[in-house]
């Protein structure tokens, strides 16, 4: 086998607290509004990607989850994707006659995922972003993550926000060709590392409707979906901004959670409706609000992407208030032992006792609806590894 190129990365996923939702531009991928969201710990959800480009391929091919995709050639996207990518490398070769003309050349890719794909999870986020961040290590390019990001978000618009840690917001921008539309970073992850997730996985079946094909049929047929658009949402993204600088956790609460039920709401508004959330995600709604009236202050907040399984923000300080109900109400699902000792999770059951949360006749049947508990927090952007999951021949090794 003739020389290769090959890079490993593994990228987060981001969950968005003021959701995008409707393109201006399908074929680009631009939203028509900002959105901002929290880059989650890669201990917990991620995809590893891994490529080589070789002078021997006959063709680009894709392997996620050990399945290969025979349809990339059909994927628009993801040829999108890749095509701007070795433009950028071919460039890069015009400038500099030294550099070897691997832009030519096909590449392999295999992306592996540790959460389930399509189910609400925001795992074609961590995807593309992985595959853009690797393929540009791969071509050895030297543009920034808010550059690359323009890139990322052809392939899925959230991808581009997972292409920082910490807080991040996706502008809208404004002109034609996109060129304004692209992450950056609000804070980083070392301004508020106390910012805790707690993923409450409702179903992890493939959705009804998809993300882009529930996009435009709200931008559509919604009639609440303009006021959102035109007035919510501007505002809303400053507010949420300040909050997070400010470290204004009730501030990031309210507005998180009043976005979430306006996303919501315009999917229901859509013609014909689109629900993505079921009756454990209203269920986990009203506990929500239920856990914040109880200690008379917001110390938790939920929001549901296109999907109905709950992610509740928290800081650490109040883990034990929130996890006194949490545990006591979701101990049956996996996920507990690997970031909790027995004492801990003792400690939460002695303290629902104390607190006489019984007596508040809690709906102890929802655990019946979810499937798992993710118990993360806010984390890093794609990080380079050497571990490979491409053999010397361009194939997956497992």
């Amino acid at each position: 086998m003739s020389s290769t190129y090959t890079a490993s990365i593994t990228a987060p996923v981001n969950i968005a607290t003021l959701k995008y939702w409707g393109k201006r531009d399908t074929s680009l991928n631009l939203p028509t509004n900002s959105s901002i969201s929290v880059t989650l710990d890669q201990a917990d959800l991620k995809t590893t990607t891994s490529a080589m480009a070789s002078a021997d391929f006959t063709k680009d091919r894709l392997w996620l989850n050990g399945e290969e995709d025979l349809q990339l050639s059909q994927s628009k996207r993801l040829t999108q994707v890749l095509s701007s990518l070795k433009e950028k490398r071919r460039l890069r070769e015009a400038k500099d006659e030294s550099l070897e003309k691997i832009s030519s050349w096909f590449v392999h890719i295999v992306s592996v995922n540790n959460f389930p794909t399509a189910a609400g999870l925001a795992s074609s986020a961590a995807g593309f972003a992985a595959l853009v961040v690797c393929i540009a290590k791969l071509f050895e390019l030297d543009d920034d993550m808010t550059e690359l990001s323009k890139i990322a978000r052809q392939g899925s618009g959230s991808a581009c926000r997972s292409l920082f840690g910490g807080f991040v917001a996706w502008e809208m921008g404004s002109l034609a060709d996109g060129s304004d539309s692209k992450a950056v970073e609000v804070c980083p992850l070392n301004h508020w590392p106390e910012m805790k997730a707690c993923v409450l996985v409702a179903c992890a079946d493939k959705k009804d409707v998809s993300s882009t094909s529930g996009m435009q049929l709200t931008v559509k047929t919604s009639d609440l979906f303009q006021k959102r658009i035109d007035e919510v949402v501007p505002e809303r993204f400053e507010q949420m901004k300040k909050s997070i600088h400010d470290k204004n956790f009730a501030l990031f609460a309210e507005l998180t959670m009043k976005d979430s039920n306006s996303f919501h709401a315009t999917c229901l508004d859509s013609y014909p409706p689109i629900f993505y959330m079921n009756d454990t995600s209203k269920k986990i709604v009203k506990l929500v609000h239920l856990i914040n009236a109880f200690y008379n202050e917001t110390i938790v907040a939920y929001t549901f992407d296109a999907g109905p399984n709950a992610v509740l923000y928290y800081l650490e300080q109040n883990e034990l208030k929130l996890m006194s109900f949490i545990y006591a109400m979701f101990k049956d699902l996996n996920g507990w032992e690997t970031k909790y000792s027995t004492e801990e999770l003792n400690k939460f059951i002695s303290n629902y006792d104390s607190l006489k949360l019984q007596e508040l006749s809690l709906d102890m049947e929802i655990v019946k609806g979810c499937t798992r508990v993710i118990l993360t927090r806010v984390g890093p952007g794609p990080l380079t590894i050497k571990e490979s999951l491409i053999n010397e021949h361009g194939f997956p090794k497992n």
